[in-house]
């Protein structure tokens, strides 16, 4: 249902003022976009309710725009919920150094590590997916739920539950790298369901680059 003109001005306006604004996609100046359920500003801060699951506080100031959707969602359940955003609590420049250290203490090949990195954020611990997938390693609430990670935007934890995750599917697969890439990406049902990476373009394509990137360095 297309929303009134007034809804969209007040969803856009909603940065300004503290009340809930009757928005469905947040656009971080990132570039990233976010379906929500609501977004409500507390401060300094906004409250945003992803359509697929789970809340999470984040500065205000990392916020581009807030703005209508005019695309109906199917609602997805989840009781993960983020106690706060927070800035990333290391420098960018040593994030490299902690994927390294990190992949080492878990068993995880480093050039396996740094490649699924660079695939699924660019080393960006601030970087969120359409489908409310989050940080370095690109966490689903979820597999952030799982881990027990209080803030998925802080790099080391963010890094520990993703190398933890990682290593568990390599196990599982016998170390069969594209096999452990693609329940990564696509889910442990997908590839038990296809016999090994599903037929999916995007699925393909993640193992693909990752394996070539992780042969280059």
């Amino acid at each position: 249902m297309i929303k009134p003109v007034v809804t969209a001005l007040i969803a856009v306006a909603g940065l300004m003022a503290p009340h809930a604004a009757s928005a469905d996609i947040v656009r971080l100046k990132t570039g990233a976009t976010l379906s929500v359920k609501s977004a409500t500003v507390d401060g300094d801060s906004m409250v945003i309710v992803l359509r697929a699951g789970g809340d999470m506080r984040m500065p205000r100031s990392v916020i581009e725009a807030v703005l209508p959707d005019e695309v109906l969602h199917a609602d997805a359940a989840s009781t993960f919920t983020l106690s706060a955003y927070e800035a990333p609590k290391l420098a960018v420049q040593s994030v490299p150094e902690l994927v390294d250290r990190l992949a080492a203490q878990y068993g995880v090949p480093v050039n396996l590590a740094r490649a699924l990195v660079t695939v699924e954020s660019n080393y960006q611990p601030d970087a969120v997916s359409p489908k409310g997938a989050m940080g370095l390693m690109q966490l689903m609430p979820a597999t952030a739920k799982y881990y027990a990670v209080a803030d998925p935007f802080d790099p080391e934890q963010n890094l520990t539950a993703g190398m933890q995750h990682l290593k568990g599917l390599l196990d599982r697969y016998n170390n069969q790298t594209s096999s452990a890439l693609a329940a990564y990406n696509a889910g442990e049902g997908a590839v038990a369901r296809y016999g090994g990476i599903p037929p999916y373009r995007e699925t393909q394509d993640y193992v693909r680059r990752i394996l070539a990137l992780a042969k280059e360095r």
